[in-house]
């Protein structure tokens, strides 16, 4: 319960949030820590390059800014073709409650998600991406959609 709260927190604060629009190239293997900052909550994002193939950048979301979205949903369950290459099924911001998960790009990189960390799915096109579980028997975690033609409000990290 107390980690259902903690991500029920979190798709609150993401529900006012605003980012902008970057790309970040060239990433092997990179993990990202949440930081201890009020204002920005440390996110990745999924995206297609000009070609299809799927590449990440991290960055962070501003927080208390406004999202246009209208719903979010909770899964715990994991079937066999999501560890599969796939692209992102919408643009949408999964928030992990509770695992530890190592996604996978097309040029095999990697990079893991930990609660704390948004992921922000917007490789729609291609192959995609995969994952698989790290240490953890059960990924919990929202899908919160993003309205379509909205701002996804993600900020790169400086290169």
């Amino acid at each position: 319960m107390k980690n259902f709260i903690k991500g029920f927190s979190l798709v609150l604060a993401l529900s006012t949030v605003g980012l902008m629009n970057g790309q970040h190239k060239n990433h092997k293997n990179v993990s990202v820590t949440p930081e201890a900052s009020s204002e920005f909550i440390p996110a990745i994002r999924l995206i297609n390059n000009p070609d299809g193939s799927c590449t990440f950048e991290k960055g962070k979301i501003p927080t208390l800014k406004h999202m246009n979205t209208t719903t979010f949903w909770m899964s715990n369950k994991t079937e066999e073709w999501e560890k599969n290459a796939h692209p992102a099924p919408r643009r949408q911001y999964v928030i992990t409650i509770k695992g530890n998960i190592r996604f996978k790009v097309t040029d095999g990189s990697t990079f893991m998600i930990k609660p704390g960390v948004v992921l922000l799915a917007e490789d729609l096109k291609g192959t995609g991406h995969s994952w698989d579980m790290v240490k953890s028997k059960e990924w919990e975690r929202l899908y919160v959609p993003i309205s379509e033609n909205s701002d996804d409000f993600f900020i790169p990290d400086s290169k």
